[in-house]
C-alpha cells in the first residue's frame, strides 16, 4: 500500500488502460472485461489519459467501472493536443487548453473532481509557472485533488515543486531502462510516487537469459519477475503495467506476490544497461 500524496492510498502494482480497445463491438466489450476483472482482482490504480484515443479510454472505463468503488484511483493526464492537418500531435501546456482537457475529463469520467491529475508533458513553449498555475488553479476550486509531472527531468521536478505540490511522476522505467534513474532516487527522497511507464521491457541481450533463469527459480515469467523487481527497487514506485487480454493482466497481477532473495535481487540489479 501507498498514500499518493499522503492521501490516495493504493495496491502498489495498478494498471495502465492505454492498450485496451475502444472501438465498437467485441474487441470493447472485451476490455470492458479486462477493466472489470482488474478491479476484482484487487487492482487500485488505474491510468488513463485524454491522449489513449483523445477521451475514448477515459469514457471506456467511465462505462466499465461507473459507479466506482470506494478505494480504486483513476489517474488521468492532460496536456497533449490532437492532429490537426497539417499539424500533427503537439504538446500544449496553454492554460485554457489545460482548463478544458480537465472539463472534458471530468465528464468522460463521471466525476466532480479528478483524484489524480498528471500533466502528459511539459510545454517548453509555455512558462512552467503558466502551466502549473492553471491546474493549481483547478485544484483550488476543487476539480482536482492531486497533481503530477509526466516525463520530467530531476531539475523540471524541482522547478515544479516549487509551484505545486508533486504528488507523482510518471517517466520511463524499467530493468533494463534506467535512464530516468536520477528521477526516481528524487521521488524516492521526497516520498513522492514513481509511475513507471513502460514498466516491462525485456530487451533482446544477454540479459534476458538472467532474468529468464530467475524465473525458473520463482516458477514465474520474466514479466513478472520484472514486476518485482519494480516493487522491490523503492517503495515509492507503482508500476502500471497494461494489457488488453485478463490472462496477461492475471498474470501481471500475481507478481505482486513474488519475492525476490537477496542473491536474486543482486543478480537482477547488475543488469542495469550500461
Amino acid at each position: 500500500m501507498f498514500r499518493i500524496g499522503g492521501e490516495l492510498g493504493v495496491r502498489r502494482l495498478g494498471f495502465g488502460a492505454m492498450r485496451l480497445p475502444t472501438g465498437p463491438g467485441p474487441a470493447r466489450e472485451a476490455s470492458i472485461a479486462v477493466a472489470r476483472r482488474a478491479v476484482e482482482l484487487g487492482v487500485t490504480l488505474i491510468d488513463t489519459a485524454h491522449l489513449y484515443g483523445w477521451g475514448a479510454n477515459e469514457e471506456l472505463l467511465a462505462e466499465a467501472l461507473h459507479p466506482y468503488p470506494d478505494g480504486l484511483l483513476i489517474a488521468t493526464k492532460v496536456g497533449v493536443a490532437p492532429p490537426d492537418p497539417p499539424h500533427d500531435v503537439a504538446i500544449c501546456g496553454r492554460p485554457d487548453f489545460l482548463r478544458d482537457q480537465v472539463e472534458q475529463g471530468l465528464r468522460r469520467l463521471r466525476v466532480e473532481r479528478l483524484e489524480l491529475l498528471q500533466l502528459h508533458r511539459i510545454d517548453p513553449a509555455v512558462p512552467l509557472a503558466d502551466q502549473l498555475g492553471a491546474l493549481r488553479e483547478l485544484q483550488v476550486e476543487g476539480k482536482i485533488g492531486h497533481l503530477g509531472l509526466s516525463e520530467v527531468t530531476v531539475a523540471e521536478l524541482e522547478a515544479a515543486r516549487q509551484i505545486i505540490d508533486v504528488a507523482s511522476v510518471q517517466n520511463r522505467y524499467s530493468m533494463l531502462d534506467r535512464e530516468h534513474e536520477a528521477v526516481l532516487d528524487a521521488c524516492a527522497a521526497a516520498g513522492i510516487a514513481f509511475l513507471p511507464w513502460r514498466p516491462v521491457h525485456l530487451a533482446a541481450s544477454a540479459a534476458t537469459a538472467e532474468i529468464a533463469a530467475v524465473a525458473a527459480e520463482l516458477g514465474a515469467t520474466a514479466a513478472q519477475v520484472s514486476l518485482a523487481w519494480l516493487l522491490h527497487r523503492s517503495p515509492v514506485v507503482l508500476p502500471i503495467p497494461g494489457t488488453g487480454s485478463i490472462s496477461h493482466l492475471e498474470e501481471n497481477v500475481a507478481a505482486a506476490e513474488l519475492r525476490l532473495s537477496d542473491d536474486q535481487w543482486r543478480r537482477l540489479d547488475r543488469l542495469q544497461p550500461r
